[in-house]
């Protein structure tokens, strides 16, 4: 019985505690405008904060959480480029309540971006990410949030692949992650793997729009990749004789290149008097980087000819 009456005082001024507390913020935003919360952010371990729960974790976490989103809010209304108790309250946050995929997604959203829009915390972001795929790991969206960060903030392509791709395995991972994985080992310059992900796409993707987008990418990466075979003819040809080859037929009488080399349609690539390497018919080929005339300016991309293809 003794037991059973400490915990219920013990509950008891628990959620006393937490109620003084919540009017403590209340008065001291209203007495300080712009705060930073030093005041009132007592207990920072959140390993001790659980130790005081006695069991309330998740309504401990809905506090912080609160506060994480109240704090970012005044900073942001603020045009602050301080954010230094964003990072603790998210930890807090989601040590509390590891399942609280709400705070992850938006709490790197908050951390990620450069100011004025966010903290200018990416790897902070990264490393609230990762936790919560440690304990979440059937959560997707957190390996596209994780993908996002690295693409748009870091611009680690390949890390961003890599998050796509494993988000993309995913049971129930929307389809698009395995669009972006691609797109990502693309863009990095990885074409094996860009290749390689197009056409596990291409196979295990039933929608029609995503098969055709595939194929334009395929299509794309050979003729990105022919391109560059060309053009490295013509450097090595140029190292060589200290010109510039005058034609195709040079390059394979020298041995440079092993024939005529056709872009996906079946067209011979146009070797330019500036010596650089153009495909005849560009808008049949959305996505490539490479053999583009100057100044090109691409049209809306339509699949009408790919679908063609398809049937």
């Amino acid at each position: 019985m003794r037991s059973r009456s400490t915990a219920v005082t013990a509950s008891i001024l628990l959620v006393a505690c937490l109620c003084s507390s919540i009017l403590m913020h209340r008065q001291v935003d209203r007495a300080r405008t712009g705060a930073t919360l030093h005041e009132v952010l007592y207990i920072s371990s959140p390993r001790l904060l659980k130790r005081l729960s006695l069991g309330y974790n998740g309504l401990l976490a809905d506090i912080y959480w609160t506060r994480a989103v109240q704090y970012f809010g005044a900073k942001h209304h603020a045009a602050s480029s301080q954010y230094e108790l964003l990072g603790p309250l998210l930890e807090i946050t989601t040590s509390l309540d590891p399942k609280l995929l709400v705070a992850y997604d938006f709490g790197a959203n908050f951390l990620a971006p450069s100011a004025p829009l966010g903290a200018g915390m990416p790897e902070r972001a990264v490393q609230l990410v990762e936790s919560g795929i440690s304990a979440n790991p059937d959560s997707w969206k957190l390996y596209k949030s994780l993908g996002f960060i690295y693409y748009f903030e870091l611009k680690d392509y390949p890390k961003a692949a890599a998050a796509f791709e494993a988000g993309s395995k995913i049971s129930g991972a929307h389809p698009s992650l395995r669009i972006m994985a691609a797109n990502m080992a693309q863009h990095a310059g990885d074409r094996a793997m860009a290749r390689m992900l197009w056409i596990t796409t291409y196979q295990t993707i039933d929608q029609r729009d995503i098969r055709a987008n595939a194929i334009a990418h395929l299509r794309a990466l050979q003729v990105d990749e022919d391109v560059t075979h060309i053009q490295d003819a013509v450097t090595l040809y140029g190292r060589k004789h200290d010109a510039r080859p005058p034609d195709m037929q040079t390059l394979i009488r020298e041995g440079l290149l092993p024939g005529v080399l056709l872009d996906p349609d079946g067209h011979p690539y146009k070797l330019m008097p500036d010596a650089r390497v153009e495909v005849i018919h560009p808008d049949d080929f959305p996505f490539i980087t490479k053999g583009l005339p100057p100044d090109y300016e691409a049209p809306a991309v339509r699949f009408d000819n790919i679908f063609k293809a398809m049937k």
